[in-house]
């Protein structure tokens, strides 16, 4: 009996922790579907700080995802279905999230975590989507009830979540106001529909957001930075004011005003969704079809893009985000 061969697939490796070029195009072991899973080839997929984490061993993937080889989000073409997968047929151009395992040729994700792409979208730009809009409208909407007439403060309002939180807000009605280091990055977001932009110096952007508010302070804190941020935050933040943070790009520790915690009955949370559970995934891909994929239809959202690069440049990829220069997403393609 003809034993098997094991299909092979080309993937990035984490070959060691370090800088990006730790980063090698491989041979490995092309993943499997088991049942209830699809497996797509990949044509594009993104750069995140999750990625960037991962490979200077800060971050490691889930146990159920492969160890070595980063990419949290994907776009491509249907190339196997097992039983209980869903109504997926073999070619429909699909996109999502994974834990793990984007930097290659094949990925192997749940078929309830799919979602189809809009007709009219390339892969390069259906893999710019997921993580930022998934992230961000979880954030804003699901878990901090964002609703029409709000006031938001977004940190890192340039970064791909910062770019989908814009656009996100502005959709829904709701008033934004953006941070950043940079004065480009904010006249480039207020195309996307920023209302009021500050240049951060020192970490410092409390005094300016409550003069833009006239005193009242922002109703919902959307915070991609951390660190000494977190502080500033709660002190531009309105009476009964909600505050999720989502990255710790400037650090993991802060030095908060308890005292305007309690005065003011603040909500403070914090989230992620690389280490939810799969219902909770499943869940959010179910919300980002009905709630958010119609908005992309009709034009209201788009992606944004500040470089792509082939999957086998992806050391020049990772130095690029580094450089923190991009404003919106870093793409990898495979085509």
């Amino acid at each position: 009996m003809a034993v098997k061969t094991q299909e092979k697939m080309r993937a990035v490796v984490i070959s060691k922790f370090g800088e990006p070029e730790v980063l090698k195009i491989e041979e490995v072991d092309a993943p499997q579907v088991e049942r209830g899973e699809v497996r797509v080839r990949v044509k594009a997929t993104s750069v995140n700080r999750a990625d960037v984490m991962q490979r200077l061993g800060h971050y490691p993937a889930p146990s159920d995802c492969p160890q070595h080889i980063p990419g949290l989000e994907f776009a491509g073409i249907v190339d196997d279905i097992a039983d209980g997968a869903g109504d997926w047929k073999l070619g429909d151009r699909v996109f999502g999230l994974c834990g793990g395992g984007a930097y290659a040729d094949y990925v192997v994700v749940h078929g309830r975590t799919l979602a189809p792409i809009p007709e009219s979208f390339y892969f390069s730009q259906a893999a710019a989507i997921p993580e930022v809009f998934i992230t961000a409208y979880d954030a804003l909407v699901s878990q901090m009830r964002l609703v029409s007439g709000d006031t938001v403060l977004i940190s890192a309002v340039g970064s791909g979540v910062g770019t989908a939180a814009v656009q996100i807000v502005k959709a829904l009605g709701a008033r934004s106001i953006g941070t950043s280091r940079t004065k480009e990055k904010l006249v480039q977001a207020k195309e996307l529909g920023l209302d009021d932009g500050i240049v951060v110096k020192d970490a410092k952007f409390a005094e300016e957001v409550i003069n833009l508010t006239f005193g009242k302070g922002v109703d919902l804190v959307l915070e991609l930075t951390g660190g000494p941020y977190v502080a500033e935050d709660i002190a531009c933040l309105a009476p009964k004011g909600r505050l999720i943070v989502v990255g710790l790009v400037a650090g993991s520790k802060a030095n908060v005003n308890l005292g305007k915690v309690l005065s003011s009955r603040l909500e403070i949370k914090g989230t992620t969704l690389r280490r939810r559970p799969l219902e909770e995934k499943i869940e959010v891909t179910n919300v980002f079809v009905k709630q958010l994929l119609p908005f992309f239809n009709k034009g209201l959202l788009k992606p944004v893009i500040a470089e792509t690069f082939k999957l086998e440049n992806a050391a020049e990829a990772h130095h690029f985000m580094q450089a923190d220069k991009n404003f919106g997403k870093v793409v990898l393609t495979l085509e």
